[in-house]
């Protein structure tokens, strides 16, 4: 059995080393990559699954703009050690962090992934909703979710990184 907790500055390391092994070098070409660049994920929404002493797996929100005005938030990376893929690790994660992020009053998700896989909680196209990527993205991997009813309303425009204020 594995618990669930918030990531802690320590998990580092094992994340990276999961990431290595799931999704290789190529990850960082990717325009979610790019786009999450000098960004600092969001704090409480970061969550790893653990079995004792190892880290199964992890998921990760950074802050994002639409248009330069709607705050919301990027999804990703996603990552499950292969051999535990399919016995729902993930999906309680995504499960878990979707409750707490609504709990923390964010108002949508952004994430670039397969869209029969994250339907069930609640995603459909971004680009349908007039929401663009700074890089390319195959039309159909580009999803949204609101996360408060009507949150996407009068939203539409380029998606950015947020980065934190400085004070």
């Amino acid at each position: 059995m594995y618990t669930i907790s918030h990531e802690q500055p320590e998990d580092a390391a094992a994340i990276e080393t999961l990431l290595e092994k799931c999704f290789g070098p190529d990850r960082f070409r990717k325009t979610a990559y790019r786009l999450r660049e000098g960004l600092i994920p969001t704090e409480n929404l970061s969550l790893v699954a653990r079995q004792g002493d190892d880290l199964l797996a992890s998921i990760r929100y950074w802050p994002i703009t639409v248009g330069n005005v709607h705050d919301g938030l990027l999804l990703g990376p996603i990552v499950v050690e292969p051999e535990r893929q399919g016995e729902g690790i993930g999906v309680a994660l995504i499960r878990q962090s979707l409750k707490d992020a609504r709990e923390a009053g964010h108002r949508f998700v952004v994430l670039v992934g397969d869209p029969d896989y994250y339907q069930r909680f609640g995603f459909s196209s971004a680009f349908d909703k007039d929401l663009a990527l700074p890089g390319p993205v195959e039309e159909h991997r580009f999803l949204v979710a609101e996360l408060t009813e009507g949150a996407l309303r009068d939203v539409s425009g380029m998606v950015a990184g947020k980065l934190p204020a400085v004070v």
